[in-house]
């Protein structure tokens, strides 16, 4: 006789819309948790800052479990539960767990805190017959099982699983049986497959007018669409991975293979992306600045620097408005601070100047830059009006203004993007290509120019190694977006700004949907006819959605329905 245990696993949901539920007791010996993961997993439903799996609890023989984390999600254990989960590292991998011990799932201030309470066995199974030692079915009477939200079963106490067994049934029986079974599969996965393979460009595309511009997603309420997520892995590796690998060489190994990338920004990525695809203002936009978009890719491959790099003055200028300062007074396609372009005038060869400022209120002045790096806080700066934390910019015009020009401001930000993408340190991190998309929002090393910020992506990525080490740099960026929105003031733990932990997966979805459109309308284009792989291969990722024509486009000009 071969028997073999089944332990469950009995967990309380502490706090927020399923703490009601009390004690559950989830099917083992494996329970996948998140906001959406899958058959047969636990769905925490209302709660913030979840990935689709978060986590997966493993039950072992003898009552043993273990808790690991699903890619770089985060995942705290403690003893208990009232304990400052800020002073609780992320666990790296399966870690074992007590009676009664608190997992929390996502980051600290958001996500769901759980209870283990214990491993239950189940039962044995003798030759296809499970006899229960948890609860016996025993006729009429027996309650049923109550599913409680998520799908979760609220007690396997009183379940029964029946068989058909051979020896007790006629051989035509099980013929006929299996022969049912086998049409019903193949019915069922041809009309399945037939709904998947339509679903994903029928529930993708342009049906609304939408916005020209998305600063940022919460993933925590966006259904990723798993047939996009995947598809996007080749233009993936092709844009980012592949000079992360290159540039990294033996400091990290793996890289090269999906399942040792960065999931969470992937997973950004993708619904950024799919945000973006619902709007025709994206898509209309993109036809009105593909002049600029082919000029900065061009550029941006004779310099022998990613492509993806080419989305970054469409992020920053919001669609290549050049003359719209920000509050800061940044402007121009790169935006560029006052301050970065006398530095960049003076510490290279590049003709990129900016001169005789007028300033709002003030007559027969002219500003004009005098450090190398803007002050710290901004508030300081002249040409800023700080009030009470509502800033604007005071610069009215400048005489000279180098920012404006595409050409020049594109150069000067190949010499800083490269001055992030040579640095040694950043190399070796198999993330260096969203860490230079970063360092142009939050800088790259001010301290060079007595202006040290903890922003800047150098400091930043020195502190987040000297606290997990080097072989958790290829997960900085994605490790690091702990805020809900681009608009949120605390960084809630990050080594990252709220603006910055949204603004570079912004920046990659932005590139891989321009590079569907601008492919697919504009092939003859020096700098488009490159990614015409994406557009024509079978499995190229840009038919898993509907991209328009540019005539589709040009007819829906001023938002027309």
């Amino acid at each position: 006789m071969t028997t073999q245990e089944r332990w469950d696993i009995a967990v309380k949901v502490l706090g927020g819309p399923l703490a009601a539920m009390g004690e559950q007791v989830l099917r083992g010996p494996v329970v996948r948790l998140g906001a959406n993961p899958g058959p047969g997993g636990v769905q925490l439903t209302g709660y913030r800052g979840l990935d689709a799996r978060q986590c997966v609890i493993t039950a072992y023989k003898g009552g043993t479990a273990a808790v690991a984390p699903v890619g770089t999600n985060q995942v705290r254990v403690a003893p208990h539960a009232n304990v400052n989960w800020k002073e609780i590292d992320p666990i790296p991998g399966p870690v074992y767990l007590t009676d009664n011990c608190a997992i929390h799932l996502g980051p600290v201030g958001r996500g769901a805190t759980i209870e283990f309470v214990e491993c239950r066995r189940f039962g044995t199974w003798e030759r296809g017959r499970l006899a229960s030692e948890v609860g016996q079915v025993s006729g009429a009477g027996t309650p049923a099982v109550q599913i409680g939200p998520g799908g979760v079963p609220k007690s396997f106490d009183a379940r029964k699983v029946g068989t058909v067994r051979a020896s007790t049934a006629p051989i035509w029986f099980v013929g006929c049986l299996f022969l049912i079974m086998g049409t019903t599969f193949v019915m069922l996965l041809g009309i399945g497959g037939y709904q998947w393979a339509t679903r994903s460009v029928a529930s993708l595309g342009p049906v609304e007018e939408g916005y020209e511009f998305y600063e940022s997603v919460d993933l925590a309420s966006t259904e990723l669409n798993l047939d996009l997520y995947k598809g996007l892995e080749k233009p993936f590796y092709e844009f980012v991975m592949s000079h992360n690998v290159e540039t990294a060489g033996t400091a990290q190994k793996g890289l090269d293979k999906p399942e040792n990338w960065d999931s969470r920004f992937l997973q950004y990525t993708t619904a950024q992306l799919q945000q973006q695809v619902r709007a025709w203002s994206v898509f209309r936009t993109l036809d009105q600045v593909r002049k600029e978009y082919s000029d900065v890719t061009l550029m941006l491959r004779e310099a022998g620097l990613p492509e993806v790099f080419a989305a970054i003055p469409y992020q920053e200028s919001r669609y290549f408005k050049v003359r719209q300062p920000s509050v800061v007074c940044a402007m121009g396609y790169w935006q560029f601070m006052p301050e970065v372009a006398l530095r960049i005038e003076r510490t290279t060869k590049l003709d990129f100047r900016v001169r005789d400022c007028s300033l709002q209120g003030v007559s027969d002045f002219k500003w004009n830059p005098t450090d190398l790096a803007p002050p710290k806080p901004i508030s300081k700066a002249e040409y800023v009006l700080d009030d009470n934390g509502d800033r604007r910019c005071l610069i009215e015009r400048c005489a000279v203004d180098d920012r404006m020009d595409l050409r020049k401001s594109t150069k000067a930000a190949i010499h800083t993007l490269t001055e992030a993408y040579e640095d040694r340190k950043l190399r070796r991190s198999g993330a260096i290509v969203q860490i230079a998309i970063a360092s142009h929002n939050a800088g790259y090393d001010d301290s060079r120019f007595g202006r040290k910020s903890r922003s800047n992506l150098k400091q930043a990525y020195e502190s987040w190694i000297g606290e997990y080490g080097e072989t958790e740099g290829p997960f900085f960026y994605g490790r690091n977006i702990l805020t809900g929105s681009h608009a949120e003031k605390a960084w809630n733990g990050s080594k990252l700004p709220p603006e910055t932990q949204h603004y570079v997966y912004s920046v990659v979805a932005q590139h891989l949907l321009a590079v569907c459109y601008y492919a697919s309308s504009y092939p003859e284009d020096r700098a488009f006819s490159a990614w015409k792989h994406h557009v024509s291969d079978a499995d190229g990722y840009c038919r898993k959605f509907d991209v328009p024509s540019s005539t589709d486009v040009r007819r829906r000009k001023g938002g027309a329905k």
